[in-house]
């Protein structure tokens, strides 16, 4: 009676992680969405035609080099740069938790993150007054793979320890 006691207190706690583990992730999933489309305008373009010109970026590398070459500080370079990694290590993250099927493979993950990203980029174009960049999409999956990578670590350590009972 004790055991079922003690597997049913188990059972409940793991329901009840699971269950925040998916609100952060919704949380998480809404507030890309609006840092990506209805945030500030950080990345706002002007394109040839002025306020509201469509602009994108189809060379890879080409905006991270620029930034890099032409900004007067290193702030500038590592706010852009580090920020659209970190923009999708969450993904990376609570993806796995929240789905059991993609807790199977690091490459389906980050496959999703990104397309996620391209589809945000997309929209970027089509909707908003930002530049769609495909260095953007780089950054974002290489965060969507450092987040998965970390998911799978924490799994494998979580397999590893062994809870024990202390009788007294």
């Amino acid at each position: 009676m004790k055991n079922n006691l003690k597997d049913h207190q188990q059972y409940t706690r793991k329901r009840k992680y699971k269950k925040i583990l998916l609100f952060l992730f919704f949380a998480y999933l809404l507030a890309l969405i609006y840092v990506t489309l209805f945030a500030w305008n950080y990345g706002a373009s002007l394109g040839p035609v002025g306020p509201g010109g469509r602009n994108y970026n189809l060379i890879p590398f080409r905006s991270i080099y620029r930034i890099a070459v032409y900004s007067p500080t290193i702030v500038d370079p590592i706010k852009i740069l580090i920020g659209n990694i970190v923009l999708f290590i969450p993904f990376g993250f609570l993806a796995p938790i929240a789905v059991r099927f993609l807790r199977k493979s690091i490459i389906v993950t980050t496959i999703l993150g990104m397309l996620i990203s391209v589809a945000i980029e997309t929209s970027q174009f089509l909707f908003t007054y930002r530049v769609a960049n495909i260095d953007d999409v780089i950054l974002n999956t290489f965060g969507a793979l450092i987040g998965v990578i970390l998911v799978k670590i924490c799994f494998f350590i979580n397999s590893k320890i062994y809870f024990f009972e202390v009788k007294k």
